[in-house]
């Protein structure tokens, strides 16, 4: 299957194969070359593209490999157009080719390129691109060819030498592409040195390599095509039939390329598409939404960054990091190494009786981060686990301290903790999604949310009601659970640090537990790598996770103060809970890589970029008719509307202009991975201006 990550500006899907190579003098330039010839002689109109070449000086220099492409075809009559998209003098990668001369590369401005060329391209039917030296080849200090592979997402054809070792080579090539999602289209061994006849060892090496190649592709469905050693290819007037030679040996992959380069492709994945969203309504269901009359679902392909790509080749960008999580963007190679690693030693063990290091060493860095009082680490399956695991706490806790009538929670209108029974009873009962279940939820205590933004002067009467709270409930509240000054689903509301000083005090004063909900805020979504730095205040109970692994794995945990896990075990108690899944080794391992990558604090300063772009894109927005609010903080960015949105419309009009952005009831909001450029964020800016002013709300 074709599966194209990215369409042109256009709109035309980028069709063809990438070849790569195990490494450099492994025949790649004439695998191609000689697949080139074959597929013109068959018909089929392709293009060579080179988008990184070093060691020339320029388009006519004779070195380069659109010499060996021209005349490969020379004779054939056809155009074929060989492109060089970028040249560099020094022979070395591409990285240290394009330092010498000032220059840096990245996989965005290259991919930009390859696009544009196929775009002006309008009479070839796909692209033969090829690769700088191997896989893995760096193009600048964190990306390299493999890269722009997976952000052009064509199918690969790999070359490798037909030597001793060359087996190795091309083995961990073949694993390297499956790691990243792409397919194999098929591999090339290549004789790239003359071996006589007498020489036994060398032919039974070759012939060796060839049969456990063969066996080992047939199990992936990939073609193996054995590209003999050609002498006459610089001798004319012999090079024509040496070419024609390799092209005939060529010709079982003219097959493959037809298939990737066409056009009906696009019909059949249509198709597939139709078929897949239709077998979605029959047999998933959807978070919120109706299994009867379900809002439409878009097919995702693949991701990568701070991208998306659908299935018929549309790529999107991400305004929502995958409801708060995915912080570092998409399949970033460290969070992806982490897993592997850990899946190939122990992926899962019973957390019961046993413990192991990632487990360890991630509790460990959880309480190295969060304020001091806070002690004791239990991981949960997910956010709303983790709050059921708080409330479970806060009840024991104050059994434990023979407080049985403290049994109730107090917290303010317009949060939301999660969607099981705890969870619910703990959320604002009329925005909170869960109105329907009221009859059944414990009934807890609401206050009035804080009323003094978090832009505003603090304002001390806004926590009357919570005295009030107090003074009438003060003797059967257990715990005040609050998302620390950020309000998420429940409103997106965003109030001033002191509120939460006030309400220490309080809890402080009446025997109360203070629990902070920092599953959507914690790791530097506000700025802080915890909201609650912004007031200073330490609670008792904390819980966190959806940023956690990065977006890669399911992961939450409640955080305690000794204090509480005293009081909980008094008398010989244990605190009654422990999920199947509780501690797993690879989710606790990414999550690892992923605080190691915000211990870079690169996430400062690009939060505090993104919260910059955030104002300057969504401002404009206040003074448009039907917005009752703008207002951002760190990486969150909230035009909140007079009346609820028309949520499918909305969502099909966002995808049509190239974002992803998933509104609900009064709401557009934006929270990008941390990775965005500051044009990603405009492009979702833009979007949503445009939807104001289109009166697509």
């Amino acid at each position: 299957m074709n599966r194209q990550f990215q369409s042109s500006p256009g709109g035309r899907p980028l069709r063809g194969l990438f070849v790569s190579g195990t490494g450099t003098d492994v025949g790649k330039t004439v695998a191609l070359a000689a697949l080139l010839r074959a597929c013109l002689k068959a018909g089929v109109r392709v293009r060579p593209v080179k988008p990184v070449q070093t060691g020339v000086s320029g388009p006519d220099d004779a070195r380069g490999d659109a010499a060996v492409y021209a005349a490969a075809v020379a004779g054939l009559g056809n155009a074929v157009a060989p492109a060089t998209l970028r040249r560099f003098v020094m022979p070395a990668s591409p990285h240290l080719a394009a330092g010498r001369e000032g220059v840096h590369l990245d996989v965005e401005s290259l991919r930009a390129a390859v696009l544009r060329h196929w775009e002006g391209d309008e009479d070839a039917q796909g692209l033969l691109l090829e690769g700088a030296g191997g896989l893995h080849v760096p193009l600048n200090d964190s990306e390299d060819m493999l890269d722009l592979m997976e952000s052009l997402g064509l199918p690969v054809l790999l070359v490798g030498g037909n030597y001793l070792g060359g087996i190795n080579h091309l083995l961990l090539s073949v694993e390297a592409v499956a790691a990243r999602g792409l397919t194999l289209a098929g591999v090339i061994l290549s004789d790239t040195q003359p071996v006589a006849r007498e020489d036994e060892d060398t032919l039974a090496i070759r012939k060796d390599n060839e049969a456990l190649l063969r066996r080992r592709l047939d199990e992936r469905g990939a073609q193996l095509v054995l590209l003999p050693f050609e002498p006459d290819l610089h001798s004319e007037p012999r090079a024509s039939l040496a070419w024609q030679a390799l092209a005939d040996v060529c010709a079982p992959l003219v097959e493959t390329v037809r298939r990737a380069c066409d056009p009906c492709a696009g019909e059949e994945a249509a198709a597939r598409i139709e078929d897949m969203q239709e077998r979605d309504r029959q047999s998933l269901w959807h978070p919120y939404t109706s299994a009867t009359e379900p809002l439409p679902v878009f097919v995702m392909a693949r991701s990568r960054r701070n991208r998306l790509a659908l299935a018929d080749g549309r790529e999107l960008v991400d305004g929502m990091s995958s409801w708060w999580t995915a912080v570092h963007g998409y399949n970033h190679p460290r969070l992806t190494a982490a897993l592997r690693r850990q899946a190939g030693r122990m992926p899962h063990v019973m957390f019961g009786g046993i413990t192991h290091e990632p487990a360890v060493l991630l509790a460990e860095r959880l309480l190295d981060l969060l304020p001091e009082g806070l002690d004791r680490v239990f991981f949960a399956d997910s956010g709303s686990v983790a709050v059921e695991v708080a409330l479970k706490m806060a009840l024991q806790y104050q059994q434990g301290m023979g407080r049985k009538e403290k049994s109730r929670f107090l917290t303010p209108r317009g949060g939301y903790h999660g969607d099981t029974l705890g969870a619910m009873s703990v959320c604002d009962p009329v925005t909170g999604m869960h109105t329907l279940f009221r009859g059944v939820l414990a009934q807890q205590i609401f206050m009035e949310r804080p009323s003094c933004r978090f832009d505003a002067s603090f304002d001390p009467s806004c926590l009357d009601d919570a005295r009030r709270a107090f003074e009438e409930h003060g003797h059967e509240i257990a715990a005040v659970i609050l998302e620390p000054v950020v309000q998420g689903a429940g409103g997106m509301w965003f109030y001033h640090p002191a509120y939460l000083r006030g309400l220490a005090e309080l809890c402080r004063e009446h025997g109360a537990l203070l629990i902070f909900d920092e599953i959507a805020t914690g790791f530097g979504r506000t700025g802080k790598m915890f909201a609650l730095e912004h007031a200073g205040v330490a609670p008792d109970i904390l819980c966190c996770g959806k940023a956690l692994t990065g977006g890669i794995m399911t992961l939450a945990a409640t955080v305690c103060s000794q204090r509480v896990a005293e009081g909980i075990c008094h008398g010989g108690q244990v605190f009654m809970h422990g999920p199947t899944f509780m501690g797993n080794p690879l989710a606790c391992s990414v999550a690892l890589a992923s605080l190691d990558l915000l211990a870079g604090g690169a996430w400062q300063r690009q939060v505090a970029a993104l919260e910059s772009s955030l104002r300057t894109g969504l401002s404009p927005c206040a003074d448009m008719p039907g917005v009752a609010d703008v207002r951002v903080l760190g990486g969150i960015g909230v035009v909140e509307t007079e009346q609820p949105v028309n949520m499918a419309a909305l969502q099909a009009f966002f995808v049509q202009r190239g974002v992803w952005i998933r509104p609900f009831n009064r709401l557009i909001y934006l929270m990008p991975p941390y990775v965005s450029h500051a044009e990603d964020i405009a492009r979702l800016c833009d979007a949503v201006r445009a939807a104001v002013m289109e009166k697509k709300i």
